[in-house]
């Protein structure tokens, strides 16, 4: 198994040589994170017709000839990913996207031993097209639900947005409260304006519900903003994101810009790996004193050698897609899934 940024080999090694003279912090910092995923699953489609989205495509009838034995096969790939990211212990919160409805995650959950744990689904219906959504699993054991909504950006006429809506969580963990945003921004595959009116919106959206939850006198606030937002950290629409206002002190914090700097990346587009898949935290999170704890070295890809395969044009691995093109692969997802871990500091770091 191997994680980006969490390298399982050696964490595992220094504990076991170390953990008789850690101090109790840390030992409890260690034994028992809060791990948090961010997957796009790449179209995971039923084999069903919506007759109210454009699903035409993954349907047995369809060019993808999407049938049941490999929607099975996707569910187990999907399933499988997250067992291996949580090194067997899956994660206790999982955010999707490119999912099409309520009922791919339920199958997830229960056509799989994802039932054993506990999961409970978050789940809403976007405006995009192709009908495809984000979404969000929790195990109850770890985390419970305060309440959720689904945000859409303003000044746009009836039917004119035609993106994903932005899901909101607040979450409760031990004594703590977490505050998670999940999206999944239009692409710029199309040029470089395209969908740019609604990536602006969105981003703006995000960067309010930011600072009305981070606001002075709040700056301890524990805010996670994850992602496919089809930018890497250096794109000028990210940075505007988190840093807001130049007067105002930073709040916002990217943990994807070290290791994109270090050209690692989620997603491969002509040979380059691109970090599109993104973990962004509030200061309340990377230098709170007390309660839910993170750090950039907390952040990481999950890149073992089953999501990856040699890429076909191009030196190098790449990860294993369900499709390339209209021609099936029978592989994961085109992305690598991103892992935040956090810890319960009670005496602060």
């Amino acid at each position: 198994m191997h994680i980006e940024g969490i390298n399982v080999r050696v964490a595992i090694t220094l504990l076991l040589l170390l953990l008789t003279t850690l101090p109790a912090f840390t030992q409890e910092r260690m034994a028992s994170p809060v791990r948090i995923m961010f997957y796009n699953v790449e179209n995971l489609f039923d084999t069903y017709d919506d007759p109210l989205t454009a699903d035409d495509d993954f349907l047995p009838s369809g060019v993808m000839r999407w049938s049941y034995s490999r929607y099975r096969k996707k569910i187990n790939s999907v399933y499988k990913t997250i067992i291996a990211a949580g090194e067997w212990d899956p994660p206790s919160i999982v955010a999707f996207c490119e999912i099409e409805n309520k009922k791919v995650i339920e199958d997830l959950i229960n056509m799989t031993s994802l039932s054993r744990y506990g999961y409970s689904i978050v789940h809403g219906e976007s405006p995009d097209p192709r009908g495809i959504d984000v979404a969000l699993i929790y195990r109850r054991s770890v985390v419970q639900m305060v309440e959720y909504k689904y945000l859409t950006p303003g000044g746009f006429e009836p039917g004119e947005f035609t993106s994903r809506n932005v899901l909101y969580a607040k979450m409760a963990t031990g004594s703590d409260t977490l505050h998670i945003m999940v999206s999944h921004w239009p692409s710029r595959r199309g040029g470089v304006l395209a969908g740019e009116r609604l990536r602006g919106a969105i981003a703006d959206m995000i960067r309010l519900k930011a600072d009305s939850l981070c606001h002075t006198g709040a700056r301890n606030s524990k805010l996670i903003i994850a992602g496919d937002f089809n930018a890497t950290p250096e794109d000028p629409i990210m940075k505007n994101l988190i840093g807001g206002h130049l007067r105002e002190k930073p709040f916002l914090f990217n943990l994807s810009e070290p290791l994109y700097k270090q050209g690692k990346g989620t997603y491969r587009y002509m040979g380059v790996w691109e970090m599109i898949d993104q973990f962004i935290v509030s200061e309340g999170l990377l230098k709170g004193e007390n309660g839910l704890v993170t750090g950039y070295d907390a952040f990481g890809i999950f890149s073992p050698e089953f999501l990856l395969r040699d890429d076909p044009r191009y030196p190098g691995k790449a990860p294993w897609p369900t499709y390339r093109g209209y021609i099936y692969q029978g592989g994961y997802s085109d992305h690598l899934p991103v892992i935040l871990d956090l810890y319960h500091d009670s005496k602060g770091h």
